[in-house]
C-alpha cells in the first residue's frame, strides 16, 4: 500500500530531517535512463526480437540483454532504480547473469502519470523473456502507487535467475495523484485489477510468440497493493493463474475493515500520544489496530504515511468530503462511498492456490485488520488451498530493517521461500507447512534466509 518506501541505511535515526528527505527522494520519480543509442549490456541488433508483437500494445521497444536483472539493467538502462528504492534491506543478496529480451511498452490509456522511458503515457508495463527459460511466468504489479519496474530488485531478478518469464505493469495510473484518473469514484484502482488481467494475457501470447508454447504455469506475485492485486486476481481471473504469493496484500471492503476505518482513528490519537505519552491515547492506537511493541516505528508513519494514504485513498472514494482527515467518519458517509469501495472490494472466494505473508508490526496495514480478516474470510469461502503465515516482528517497509535489525525482520526473504512452496505445492502436490505464527530469527541471516516451519 505505500506511496514510497524510502530508503534507509544502517544506523539512520527517524528525525524529521531524515523522514523528509528521504520522502523527497522516493517521490522524485526520476526518468528512465532508456538511451537512443546503444548501452553497454544491451545488443540492439535489428533481428534481436523478431516476430515479437504484445498484443493490444499501442508502442513496444525490445532489447537483447546480456542480464536481465538488475546487477545489468541499471547499468543499460532498462529499469529505473527509484521505483524500487526501499524496497528491500541492504544486505539482500541477488542472482544476476540472466541474458534474454526485454520488451517495453504501453498499452492504449488517456492518463499521463508515468514519466518513465519519456514516455508521459500510464499503462506502461514491462516483460522480460530469459534465453533459458523453465516453462512459467510470473505476473506483478506494482506495490503502493510505483511503476512498473517496482518490483525488479524484490521479485523479477530471483524469478528470472529461476528461469522464470516475467510480467509487470504500472497498473495504469501511478503518483500521489493517481486518484485524478478515471471518472467515478473508485475508477483508477478498478483499472490495477484490469490493468493485471490485460498485461497476464498478453504476456501468455507473447510467451508463446518466444518459446513456441505458452506457459505451463503462471503466478501472480505482489507485496501491498500488489498483493491486493494478487488477492483480486484469484477470486475473478482465476483461469489465468495457477496460484499466487500475496505479501501484507492491502484489504478492501465495502463494510470494513478498510483504510478508512483505522487510519482517522490513529490520526486523532496519535498527537496526544507523542505529546505526552497519554495512556488513553496509547490504548485508542492499539485498538485502531497497532500492535504493542511497535511503538517504535510510529513515528516515521506518522510523518510519511498515515494522513497521506487516508487523504488520497479518500479522494479517489470519497472526493465529496471536504473536512479534515482525522474526523473522518467512513460509517455516516453516503451509500455512495461503500458502493465504490464494494467496486474493488475482496470476498475470499479465491479459487487457486495462494499464500499469504504478513508482518505483525506492519503499522500501515495493521494485521488484524487486514490480512487476519482476510485469511477468516479465506477459510469461510475460499475454494482452493490455502496458507497464511504471520511474520513475528516483520513490517510493511524491508526498508527499516536496516535502522532497527535487532528489533525487526525482512519479509522478503519469506516470500521468496514461500514462492518455492507454491512451486512445490502446484506441480508435484507437496504441501507447504501449515499456516503459523513464526518467531523473529534470533541467529542466522534473516535477510536472505527464511523458514516457513
Amino acid at each position: 500500500m505505500p506511496i514510497v518506501r524510502p530508503a534507509l541505511t544502517a544506523g539512520t535515526a527517524l528525525t524529521a530531517g531524515t523522514v523528509a528527505g528521504a520522502l523527497t527522494a522516493a517521490l522524485a520519480f526520476p526518468l528512465a535512463a532508456h538511451a537512443q543509442a546503444p548501452q553497454a549490456g544491451a545488443r540492439q541488433s535489428p533481428g534481436c526480437a523478431s516476430g515479437l508483437a504484445v498484443p493490444g500494445a499501442e508502442k513496444q521497444a525490445a532489447a537483447c540483454l546480456d542480464d536481465l536483472t538488475t546487477a545489468g539493467t541499471v547499468g543499460s538502462g532498462h529499469t529505473v532504480p527509484a521505483d524500487w528504492a526501499g524496497l528491500h534491506a541492504a544486505g539482500t543478496r541477488n542472482p544476476s547473469g540472466v541474458p534474454g529480451i526485454q520488451l517495453d511498452g504501453y498499452f492504449p490509456d488517456t492518463s499521463t502519470f508515468n514519466t518513465n522511458n519519456g514516455w508521459n503515457h500510464d499503462a506502461q508495463f514491462v516483460i522480460r523473456l530469459p534465453e533459458r527459460w523453465n516453462g512459467g511466468l510470473v505476473v506483478a504489479g506494482s506495490p503502493g502507487n510505483r511503476r512498473q519496474y517496482a518490483n525488479d530488485f524484490t521479485i523479477s531478478d530471483w524469478a528470472l535467475a529461476k528461469g522464470y518469464a516475467y510480467a509487470a505493469t504500472d497498473k495504469g495510473n501511478s503518483g500521489i495523484e493517481f486518484y485524478k484518473d478515471g471518472r467515478r469514484p473508485g475508477d483508477a484502482v478498478v483499472e490495477w485489477n484490469d490493468r493485471v488481467t490485460q498485461l497476464t494475457r498478453a504476456a501468455k501470447k507473447v510467451v508463446a510468440q518466444r518459446y513456441g508454447r505458452t506457459p505451463r504455469r503462471t503466478y501472480a506475485a505482489g507485496i501491498s497493493n500488489g498483493g491486493y492485486l494478487v488477492r483480486w486476481q484469484l477470486e475473478n481471473r482465476p483461469e489465468l493463474y495457477d496460484g499466487g504469493i500475496d505479501a501484507e496484500g492491502t484489504l478492501w471492503r465495502a463494510d470494513g475493515p478498510n483504510l478508512f476505518t483505522y487510519l482517522p482513528k490513529i490520526l486523532r490519537a496519535y498527537p496526544s500520544y507523542a505529546a505526552t505519552g497519554d495512556p488513553s491515547a496509547h490504548e485508542a492506537l492499539l485498538n485502531a489496530g497497532l500492535a504493542p511493541g511497535s511503538e517504535f516505528l510510529w513515528p516515521f508513519h506518522n510523518q510519511v504515511y498515515w494522513e497521506l494514504t487516508q487523504r488520497i485513498y479518500r479522494q479517489e472514494f470519497d472526493p465529496a468530503y471536504t473536512g479534515e482527515e482525522a474526523d473522518y467518519n467512513y460509517a455516516a458517509r453516503p451509500k455512495e462511498v461503500r458502493r465504490a469501495v464494494a467496486r474493488v472490494a475482496l470476498t475470499g472466494r479465491i479459487r487457486k492456490p495462494l499464500i499469504t505473508l504478513h508482518g505483525t508490526y506492519d503499522s500501515l496495514l495493521p494485521i488484524t485488520t487486514d490480512s487476519d480478516v482476510y485469511a477468516k474470510l479465506v477459510r469461510a469461502k475460499g475454494k482452493a488451498p490455502y496458507r497464511y503465515y504471520r511474520l513475528e516482528a516483520a513490517n510493511h517497509v524491508d526498508g527499516l530493517y536496516d535502522s532497527f535489525p535487532d528489533r525487526l525482520r525482512p519479509l522478503l526473504p519469506c516470500m521468496r521461500t514461500a514462492f518455492t512452496a507454491m512451486e512445490s505445492w502446484t506441480q508435484n502436490g507437496t504441501t507447504p507447512p501449515k499456516s503459523a505464527t513464526l518467531p523473529r530469527p534470533t541467529s542466522g541471516d534473516p535477510v536472505n534466509t527464511c523458514s516457513l516451519s
